[in-house]
C-alpha cells in the first residue's frame, strides 16, 4: 500500500464508520427503558467520544503526515474496541434477561459487528496488511450482505404492520440477501485462487443488482418517513443511517470491479 493510499483510506474509514458509531450509540438510548440510566449515560460517552473524532479529523487530507495517521488509527481502534465492547455488554444483559426496551438483541449483535469491522479495519492498515483481491471480495461481500440481510429484517419489524405493502417489500429484500450471503459463503469455500476468475465480477454483479434495489428503497422508505408519509416507529435518522450503509456497500462493490477490470488488462 503506497503512503498516499494508506492516508486517503484510513480518513475515509474513520469520517464513515465514526459516524456510525455515534448514531449507534444514539440509537441504543432510544431502545433502553428509563431505569437504564448508567447504559445510557456510557452511551451518550460515545456519542461525545465520537463526535470529537469527526472534528479532530475535520482538517485532515491525503497530505497529512502518514504517522500523525497511524497515531490517529491507533487512537480510534482504541474508542472502536470500547464501544464493541460496549455493545457487547448490552447484549449479554438483554440475552440474560436483566434488561428490557426496545433493542432487538439482532440489532445489538449486528452494530457490534460494525464496530469489530470497524476497529479491524484500522489495525490492518496500520500494520499494512492487504488481502489477495479474491479473497478481500469474498470476505467484504460475506460482511455486507450480512449487514443488508439484517437492516430488512430491522425495517420490516418497525414498520407499523397496517404498511402491508413495505412490509412484504423488507422481508423479500431479507430473503434475497440471505440467499446472496449463502452464495457468499458457498464461493468462500471454492476459494476461487485467481483474481481474474470469472464467478467474481458475476459475483459482483449479481450483488450490486440487489444492493441498488435495496438502496433505492431505503432511499424511499427515508424520504417517506422525514414527510411523515408512513407509519414505524423507524426514527428518521435510523432510515437515513441503513441507506448510507448500502451506498457505501456500492462504493465497494465498484471498487472492487475496478480493481479486476484492471487486473484483466495487464
Amino acid at each position: 500500500m503506497s503512503i498516499s493510499s494508506f492516508v486517503t483510506q484510513s480518513l475515509e474509514e474513520i469520517r464513515f464508520w465514526s459516524r456510525i458509531m455515534k448514531e449507534h450509540a444514539f440509537f441504543l438510548t432510544l431502545g433502553f427503558t428509563a431505569d437504564d440510566t448508567e447504559l445510557i449515560q456510557e452511551a451518550k460517552e460515545y456519542i461525545v467520544i465520537f463526535e470529537r473524532i469527526e472534528e479532530q479529523i475535520a482538517d485532515y487530507n491525503e497530505k497529512t503526515d502518514p504517522e500523525v495517521i497511524r497515531r490517529l488509527n491507533i487512537q480510534v481502534y482504541q474508542a472502536a474496541a470500547s464501544i464493541w465492547a460496549y455493545k457487547r455488554k448490552v447484549l449479554g444483559l438483554i440475552l440474560h434477561c436483566k434488561i428490557g426496551g426496545n433493542n432487538f438483541p439482532l440489532l445489538v449483535d449486528h452494530i457490534s459487528r460494525e464496530a469489530a469491522y470497524f476497529a479491524n479495519r484500522l489495525k490492518d492498515l496500520n500494520e499494512g496488511k492487504l488481502q489477495p483481491l479474491a479473497d478481500a471480495i469474498v470476505k467484504e461481500n460475506v460482511f455486507f450482505l450480512k449487514i443488508m440481510a439484517d437492516h430488512s429484517k430491522f425495517i420490516g419489524h418497525l414498520l407499523d404492520p397496517s404498511e402491508r405493502k413495505l412490509v412484504d417489500q423488507a422481508e423479500e429484500f431479507s430473503h434475497d440477501f440471505d440467499q446472496l450471503l449463502y452464495q457468499a459463503i458457498d464461493l468462500d469455500s471454492m476459494r476461487p485462487q485467481s483474481e481474474t476468475n470469472p464467478l467474481l465480477g458475476q459475483f459482483l454483479d449479481q450483488n450490486r443488482v440487489s444492493v441498488v434495489s435495496l438502496r433505492d428503497f431505503k432511499k424511499t422508505a427515508r424520504d417517506l418517513i422525514e414527510e411523515c408519509r408512513i407509519k414505524s416507529i423507524i426514527h428518521p435518522l435510523l432510515a437515513d443511517h441503513v441507506f448510507r450503509e448500502a451506498d457505501h456497500f456500492l462504493t465497494i462493490i465498484d471498487a472492487f470491479d475496478a480493481h479486476l477490470t484492471a487486473n484483466e488488462t495487464l
